[in-house]
């Protein structure tokens, strides 16, 4: 009854080696059928999504770029809020754009 236990504990560690390498594969696999599928789509949400959000911090703390919109008092309420977000905000509103930044999709 001892060897058969030191036999089976001999093989876990090969098990745990095997159990990890199936994992490893099928979490790659994973990854392969999330990029053919819908990877392109949720790059695209996500730009939109960051597009409505600088529309929104811009309506509203508008004022720090010089347009003046809603009354600084929504912009105080929402200021605790908007604050992580804001330098990344402003710069992005302030960097220059040409016209290569509007066409970042493939032609075809």
């Amino acid at each position: 009854m001892i060897e058969f236990a030191v036999r089976i504990a001999a093989k876990v560690p090969k098990l745990d080696r095997l159990r990890e390498l199936v994992c490893e594969l099928a979490r790659a696999l994973g990854e392969v059928i999330y990029g053919m599928t819908i990877y392109e789509m949720v790059r695209e949400f996500n730009k939109a999504r960051a597009s409505l959000e600088h529309l929104f911090i811009l309506m509203v703390f508008g004022d720090l770029l010089g347009v003046p919109i809603l009354p600084p008092y929504y912009s105080l309420r929402l200021l605790p809020y908007i604050v992580p977000t804001l330098d990344t905000w402003r710069r992005s509103m302030l960097r220059e754009k040409d016209l290569t930044d509007f066409f970042d999709q493939e032609l075809g």
